[in-house]
């Protein structure tokens, strides 16, 4: 980003922080919720709103909001990506840059639940909600579900999520549930990614809210996947997840499971954003390739 987009950026935030509606007004919405590979393709971006700045070896790979906002335009002018997650902050300097013309805009939801800290597992709902995502004329909300057994704040989680669920179903938008059964360790959130405690999240995923017609799962890559994504018929997407110093191992597990009949694409961040060579277009072109 020149310095002089970024003087822009800033001024209009400053000077007339309506133009963030108006341009949402203005946008050109996707024509289709899938690709012309028949599947989403969508990059992440609403990790540093929990405070979760790492990518791979770099603790603070996040933490430059310009030159993620370079990374993020330049995976979205790629060629079969349509779509894109984040929160109000990210989404609406991009708006302001015009990357979101013709894309899947998911709003991330809840991102209370703060990397690192003793509340982690009460992911409360700080972000979008369902009323605001109509409004701008975005596709859906995302929420995050980390169920641990040992944490009663996981109940309040359980419910603010059913409730998004069944708001976002009555104004016709995607809700798209990220769950995992998850414990403390050592002071910090490890989430379980065995096949079974995958397959019991999914499992309680998709009985949230009054109804599920409008949920989709967004699911990691684990062992006997086969087995995992059986658990639910709807449809899914697989997450990035961190940096892997092995890129091709992942790619191969990756297209794997586009051969199972709910996973519907991909929604991948830091993978594609912060690869290890850094070469941004070649990462998000070799998952596209894919679809």
């Amino acid at each position: 980003m020149r310095e002089s987009e970024l003087r822009h950026l800033v001024d209009t935030r400053t000077h007339h922080p309506e133009a963030i509606a108006e341009a949402a007004a203005r946008r050109l919405p996707a024509r289709s919720l899938l690709g012309e590979h028949g599947r989403l393709m969508v990059i992440a971006a609403d990790h540093p709103a929990r405070g979760a700045l790492r990518a791979g070896e770099r603790p603070l790979a996040m933490a430059h909001r310009a030159d993620l906002l370079d990374r993020l335009c330049l995976a979205l002018s790629r060629p079969g990506v349509n779509g894109v997650l984040g929160t109000p902050d990210i989404l609406e300097d991009l708006l302001l840059l015009g990357a979101l013309e013709d894309k899947v805009v998911i709003g991330s939801m809840n991102r209370g639940g703060l990397a690192g800290t003793s509340f982690e597992i009460d992911d409360r709902f700080t972000a979008y909600d369902a009323g605001s995502i109509a409004a701008a004329g975005f596709t859906g909300g995302k929420m995050l579900i980390r169920i641990d057994p040992e944490d009663q704040a996981t109940a309040a989680t359980l419910q603010a999520c059913a409730a998004a669920v069944s708001e976002l179903a009555a104004q016709r938008l995607i809700a798209m549930i990220e769950p995992f059964i998850s414990r403390r360790a050592d002071g910090k959130i490890r989430n379980d990614l065995t096949p079974e405690a995958m397959i019991r999240a999914i499992t309680v995923a998709s009985g949230l809210g009054r109804t599920s017609a409008y949920t989709w799962l967004k699911v990691p890559y684990v062992e006997d996947m086969e087995r995992v994504m059986a658990a639910s018929t709807l449809p899914a997407l697989i997450l990035g997840g961190e940096v892997s110093p092995d890129q091709n191992a992942v790619m191969a597990a990756w297209r794997k499971t586009l051969q199972l009949p709910t996973v519907r694409g991909f929604v991948i961040g830091r993978s594609l954003l912060f690869p290890p060579d850094d070469h941004v277009a070649a990462a998000v072109d070799a998952v596209v390739e894919m679809l």
